[in-house]
C-alpha cells in the first residue's frame, strides 16, 4: 500500500500500516534518505536552510554584544528595577524551560507508552530539549550580576564556609535543571549510537567514518549490544520520565512559595507543567515542518505526526486554560483583597494588554485545532504553533510583572519597561537555538534510522498478514 502524503484542507483517511515510512522503503533506502541530507554538500544545502543559519548566525553575534555590554557595564543596562527587581531574564529562563519538555515527553514518555509515531520526530525534539536548556541556563548566570561566579551556586567545599541557601527554591533550580539537562544528555546520546554506526559505515569520506566511529563506541548491532542497548534505554526512559513533572514544578516553586499576591498558589506547579508541555509541543510543530518541507522528508514526517502533534498541544491548552480559570476564581474566592486585586490590575491595569493576547494566543486561537480540517492544514498549524509559543511567552511575562509592580504599599509601585538590551539578549537566544538547530540536522541524523527502520519491518508484518486474511 503506497503512502499518501495529504494536502491542505484535504480529508484524512484512516493511517495504514506503512504510512509511518513512505512508498517503497527498504533498510539501505531509510539509511540514504536520512543520512544523506548530513552527507549533502553545504553547497547543496536548501537556499532557506542557508538564509535561515546566516541569520540566525547573526543572532549570535547579537547575543555575544550584549553579552559584552552586560559584563562591562552591570545589570543596570536591564530595565529591572524597584519593585520589578525580576524581568525578562526570568522570564525567558522560564519560557525555555518550558520548551525544553517537550522533547523528554516525546522520546521518553510515549516510549513507555509504546506510541510509535513518535519515531520520526523524538530525535529532533530531544536535540530541541538540549539546546533549549543550554538557553535557559544563560538567564540565571546572567541575572547573578557576576556571572564569573555562578560556581557560588553549588555547594562546593571553600574557605570562607559560604554555602547556598538550601532552603531558596532558586538553588533547587540549580539542581533540577541541571540533572534534567544531564539526563536528557545521556538519554539523547544513547538513542543517536546505533544511527551513528550506520552513519560510519555509510559515509562517503574517510575522516567523517573516523568521526561517526569513534562516536559510535564500538557499536557492531550484535544481540549482546541490542539486549544492553534496550535496557539501558528503557532504565534511561523511566529516570527521565519523572523529570517531566519534576523540573518544571521546581521552577513553579520560584513562584509559589513566596507570598507575592498572583505567586502563593497551589495551582501552579501543575500549571506550569502542562505550559512546558504545550509551548514545548509548540516549538516542535515550529521548526519540523518548515524542515520538514525543505529537506522533502513528507513521507518520514507524514500527516500522522502532525497531527497527533496538534491533538497533544490543544490537549495541554486546556489544561492551561483550566489554570486561568482557576487563578481567577481562587483571586475571588480567597476573599484576599490583595490577590483581587493583583487579577484585577492584571486584567485591567496597565499591562491588561499583554493578558488580552495571552488569552487570545494561548486559549481561544488553539480551539481552531478542534476542526479535523485546520490540524490537516499545515499552513494553519504552522502559524498556530508559533502564536503559542507567542502567547507562553507573554504568559510568563504577566506572571512576573503584573505581581511585582504593584506592590502592598502603592508608595512602592513602579513599572517595568524593557531595554534595548533586554530585547537584544532574548533575541539572541532565539538566534543561537535556531543556529544550534541547523546545525544539527547537517551534523547528525535528525530522525532515528533504526527506529523507521523498525516501523518499517512492523508494517511489512501487518501488510503480509492483512493480505494473508484477505
Amino acid at each position: 500500500m503506497a503512502t499518501t502524503e495529504y494536502l491542505p484542507k484535504q480529508e484524512m483517511p484512516d493511517p495504514g500500516p506503512d504510512q509511518i515510512l513512505g512508498p517503497g522503503h527498504d533498510n539501505n533506502t531509510v539509511t540514504e534518505r536520512i543520512a544523506g541530507i548530513v552527507y549533502l554538500p553545504l553547497t547543496k544545502a536548501p537556499r532557506k536552510w542557508l538564509i535561515g543559519a546566516f541569520i540566525s548566525f547573526v543572532f549570535v553575534n547579537i547575543l555575544m554584544g550584549a553579552m559584552w555590554v552586560l559584563f562591562t557595564k552591570g545589570i543596570g543596562i536591564w530595565g529591572v528595577n524597584i519593585p520589578v527587581g525580576w524581568g525578562f531574564a526570568i522570564v525567558n529562563f522560564v519560557w525555555w524551560i518550558g520548551i525544553g519538555h517537550a522533547g523528554t515527553l516525546i522520546s521518553a514518555i510515549l516510549f513507555l507508552l509504546k506510541q510509535d509515531w513518535r519515531t520520526s520526530i523524538n530525535r529532533f525534539s530531544e536535540a530541541m530539549t538540549l539546546f533549549a536548556v543550554a538557553c535557559a541556563g544563560m538567564f540565571p548566570i546572567l541575572h547573578l550580576g557576576r556571572p564569573w561566579l555562578a560556581y557560588w551556586l553549588f555547594p562546593y567545599p571553600n574557605s570562607m564556609w559560604l554555602w547556598p541557601q538550601p532552603r531558596s527554591p532558586l538553588e533547587w533550580d540549580v539542581f533540577a535543571v541541571s540533572t534534567y539537562g544531564t539526563i536528557s544528555l545521556v538519554f539523547w546520546y544513547t538513542g543517536l549510537v546505533p544511527d551513528l554506526a550506520s552513519m560510519r559505515d555509510t559515509a562517503p569520506h574517510l575522516w567523517q567514518r573516523k568521526i561517526y566511529g569513534v562516536l559510535s563506541l564500538g557499536w557492531r548491532g550484535s544481540a549482546r549490544h541490542w539486549h544492553r542497548y534496550q535496557k539501558a534505554y528503557l532504565l534511561l526512559a523511566g529516570l527521565a520520565t519523572p523529570l517531566v513533572l519534576s523540573v518544571h514544578t521546581i521552577v513553579s516553586f520560584d513562584f509559589a512559595i513566596s507570598v507575592i499576591p498572583g505567586w502563593h498558589t497551589t495551582i501552579f506547579p501543575p500549571y506550569f507543567v502542562a505550559g512546558a508541555i504545550y509551548s514545548g509541543f509548540a516549538m516542535v510543530l515550529t521548526l519540523i515542518i518548515p524542515l520538514r518541507s525543505w529537506y522533502n522528508m513528507r513521507d518520514l514526517i507524514t500527516m500522522r505526526h502532525i497531527e497527533a502533534a496538534a491533538k497533544l498541544m490543544l490537549g495541554t491548552g486546556l489544561i492551561v486554560a483550566y489554570g486561568y480559570a482557576m487563578e481567577a476564581f481562587f483571586a475571588w474566592y480567597s476573599g484576599d483583597k490583595y490577590e483581587s486585586f493583583m487579577y484585577w490590575n492584571r486584567v485591567t491595569g496597565p499591562y491588561a494588554f499583554t493578558y488580552a493576547l495571552l488569552i487570545l494566543c494561548n486559549i481561544l486561537l488553539p480551539q481552531l485545532l478542534w476542526i479535523r480540517k485546520v490540524r490537516l492544514n499545515i499552513t494553519l498549524v504552522w502559524i498556530l504553533s508559533i502564536i503559542i509559543n507567542i502567547g507562553m511567552w507573554l504568559e510568563r511575562f504577566e506572571i512576573v510583572v503584573t505581581s511585582l509592580h504593584r506592590d502592598f504599599l502603592p508608595s512602592s509601585w513602579g513599572t517595568y519597561i524593557p531595554t534595548v538590551w533586554d530585547v537584544a539578549t532574548y533575541a539572541g537566544t532565539i538566534g543561537f537555538f535556531l543556529f544550534l538547530i541547523f546545525l544539527f540536522v547537517r551534523a547528525l541524523p535528525s530522525i532515528s534510522i533504526f527506529e523507521v527502520r523498525e516501523d518499517m519491518h512492523h508494517a511489512k508484518h501487518l501488510q503480509h498478514a492483512y493480505e494473508e486474511k484477505v
